[in-house]
């Protein structure tokens, strides 16, 4: 089972402090909208989102379908096929897919340390 791309969400309270923090640290901006309070940040294979506004933890995140440079992937586990996966194996999920639909969506659940964890598929 393919996970896609890994990167850690921050919840971000100043995005524009976090933002030129992270510079320093030698991270680059390879998207998002800063005034929507968004921003994806990269240095090497490792990515950082920035939400400023948008979440109340860190989230752990997934993309089913896209490799580390955001480009499609020929071949991918889709996330609803991710989510039988891990229904099957007991795991609780916070947010689930629907089961029916195809292309973009996504999943939510937490580790047993209270984690999130999400697969955001955007294809």
């Amino acid at each position: 089972m393919d996970l896609g791309a890994f990167s850690v969400s921050l919840a971000v309270k100043d995005i524009a402090a976090s933002k030129a923090f992270y510079e320093k640290l030698g991270f680059t901006t390879m998207g998002g909208e800063q005034s929507q309070g968004w921003l994806i940040l990269k240095n090497g294979d490792t990515i950082i989102g920035l939400f400023q506004g948008m979440f109340e933890k860190n989230i752990l995140t997934f993309n089913p379908g896209w490799d580390q440079n955001a480009q499609n992937l020929a071949e991918f586990t889709d996330v609803r096929d991710i989510q039988k996966h891990l229904l099957a194996q007991g795991v609780t999920l916070i947010k689930t897919a629907d089961e029916s639909s195809s292309g973009p969506e996504h999943i939510i659940l937490q580790d047993p340390d209270g984690n999130q964890i999400m697969f955001d598929q955007h294809r």
